[in-house]
């Protein structure tokens, strides 16, 4: 890269109105709410896995490799089908979408409190995660028809936060559930949790097809002038984005090397989301924490200062109209915060205080980085290319704990696997550093106020 690309520049800031900003912050209110707490559960429903697994593998004798492999088979499932879902969401809309995605994962997620064998444990983790492919990346494309890229950080970071929310709220009370309620009716603790947490999907699945208009045209609590406002600054962002050559066709934007390098990232972000969902509960127990409460009470605590990570790093990227740094560096902390775990191994304190630097890291990056793929992409090509690039991280999130589950059977240490997400977190931030043009991933400086 040049040395005029050695930093990222941004397009001239044009005129922001008070009027205009209070639009945005009515359309966020309305819109990401509901699409949070569609996520919670998403995120809930996918990663509860990893405090039950302390006790699913006593109860039905699972070992190391055998959840490795059903925790990665989510996300075999959900790569396979992301794509033609996401295309899908593009003819149907996204009320219809939505519907089906959270009533299948839903009932799926239920189901594992039935399972009595590895081969259950497998098929319902493959099927989970083809129910909810592209819902996240459908979220994302949904949401480049409600707010301009100068504003889609904040959003994007608002609504990802409900991944750390649910592990800040789904921490505890699972552990509070595995805990009171296990006896009741006959079922273990580990079961209640399943059907508590995933029936409420289904239900809400179905709020979704009133609660959500497919684009602003649709809704009626927007004025027609504010309907106009988000209508031109919408075409005035796809007019800009001729100038660093946005694709529309998916087949241009497979033969662009700068989507892979936004996959590189994309597989260091989802792998290292993924590794903290389904190994966190594991290492605390390792570090000392054997109450089953207290470390669903401890898994929460990284996810809380995520929170704040999250947002600090979406409002900075918004305010600088930077992206591709607000990304990395974060994704670099986040790899320093994993690679550090083998030092203070039986110090639950010191191992608790690494975890949250890798959450805070990863989940840092998220919103800047998913801000990014709109510079390049339009149209089909947005749909397809933006689900591409999930899919790129869901293969590397679906050997990922294959791997790390493998090895760590056989050594009976997950050392091995905190040097590999802490590698992962580290060479996607030079990845996208060094393969994406700097202007081309930039945004308006137009302050979120």
């Amino acid at each position: 890269m040049g040395s005029e690309h050695s930093r990222t520049t941004a397009p001239p800031a044009r005129a922001d109105s008070g009027d205009s900003a209070r639009i945005y912050r009515k359309i966020g209110w309305r819109v990401i709410p509901f699409l949070m707490l569609c996520y919670v559960f998403a995120y809930l429903d996918r990663s509860n896995i990893g405090l039950a697994k302390l006790v699913i593998t006593e109860d039905l004798h699972f070992n190391e490799a055998i959840y490795g492999l059903g925790a990665g088979l989510f996300y075999l499932g959900y790569s396979v089908f992301e794509i033609p879902s996401n295309l899908l969401l593009k003819r149907t809309g996204a009320r219809l979408a939505f519907m089906r995605i959270m009533i299948c994962w839903g009932l799926v997620s239920a189901a594992f409190a039935f399972i009595t064998m590895p081969s259950h444990f497998y098929v319902l983790r493959l099927l989970l995660g083809a129910a909810e492919a592209g819902f996240f990346p459908g979220v994302i494309f949904f949401l480049t028809f409600w707010a301009p890229a100068s504003r889609r950080a904040q959003f994007t970071a608002i609504f990802m936060s409900s991944m750390a929310l649910s592990g800040l709220i789904g921490g505890p009370v699972s552990g509070w559930i595995m805990t009171s309620a296990s006896g009741l009716g006959g079922l273990k603790g580990w079961q209640w949790m399943f059907l508590l947490e995933g029936l409420p999907s289904c239900f809400i699945g179905l709020l979704a097809y009133y609660a959500l208009a497919d684009d602003p045209s649709q809704v009626k609590w927007l004025t027609e002038a504010e309907r106009e406002t988000v209508r031109r600054d919408l075409e005035l962002e796809t007019r800009e984005a001729g100038s660093v050559a946005a694709h529309t066709s998916f087949a241009a934007a497979l033969r662009d090397p700068k989507v892979y390098a936004l996959a590189a990232m994309s597989v260091a972000l989802i792998s290292g989301i993924g590794g903290i969902a389904l190994w966190l509960p594991s290492i605390l127990h390792r570090a000392g924490v054997t109450n089953m409460l207290y470390v669903g009470l401890l898994s929460g605590l990284p996810y809380a200062v995520a929170i704040v990570a999250q947002q600090y790093a979406a409002r900075r990227s918004d305010r600088h109209g930077e992206r591709r740094w607000h990304a990395a560096i974060p994704a670099a902390i986040g790899g320093a915060g994993w690679l550090s775990l083998p030092l203070v191994s039986g110090r639950p304190g010191l191992a608790l205080l690494c975890l949250t630097v890798a959450a805070a890291g990863t989940f840092g990056a998220t919103g800047p980085f998913w801000s990014m793929p709109a510079a390049y992409l339009r149209g089909t090509a947005a749909a397809g290319g933006i689900a591409l690039i999930t899919t790129f991280g869901g293969v590397s999130a679906f050997l990922s704990p294959l791997i790390v589950g493998w090895v760590a059977a056989k050594s009976g240490s997950l050392v091995f696997g905190q040097y590999y997400y802490g590698a992962l977190m580290l060479l996607g931030a030079v990845l996208l550093v060094s393969g994406t043009a700097s202007r081309a991933v930039s945004s308006s400086r137009v302050p979120i106020r």
